[in-house]
């Protein structure tokens, strides 16, 4: 579900916009960077929230629409 509410975010920015979005969970932090680089998009960053937070800790993605 992180994935579907990240692309209609993503379709509804201007290209070059920003966008930040907080993962939760293993599954979303290896499936939705992936799936955001096959449209086409940059990941700008991720970082967990506690630092050297494990895979299954809340890290924030940030994402940069492509033109």
């Amino acid at each position: 579900m992180t994935f579907v509410k990240t692309k209609l975010m993503i379709e509804r920015m201007e290209p070059g916009k920003v966008l930040e979005v907080r993962l939760c969970g293993a599954e979303p932090l290896e499936n939705v960077p992936r799936s955001i680089v096959e449209m086409g998009h940059r990941i700008v960053s991720c970082t967990a929230e506690v630092p050297n937070g494990a895979a299954d800790a809340s890290h924030v993605l940030v994402i940069e629409k492509s033109r």
